[in-house]
């Protein structure tokens, strides 16, 4: 698990969480009921790292703040 201290970019922290979420189910054994949900979970806490990229390559700074209200 990867862990920073100081200040550091969104875009780094993001990806980080997404490396953190995959490697926290990476141990948990599967099974019929676990295997969605961690996949969901999976899913959903890797998808704040593109939503953010997405949002990052707006036009304008309105576009971003409007892109990022949507995500969250």
């Amino acid at each position: 698990m990867k862990t920073y201290s100081g200040t550091y970019d969104l875009e780094e922290r993001t990806a980080t969480f997404g490396e953190n979420i995959i490697g926290l189910f990476k141990n948990i054994k599967s099974g019929t009921i676990t295997t969605p949900i961690i996949l969901q979970l999976i899913r959903s806490g890797t998808s704040i790292g593109a939503n953010y990229m997405e949002a990052n390559g707006s036009s304008s700074k309105k576009d971003f703040r409007n892109k990022i209200y949507i995500y969250m």
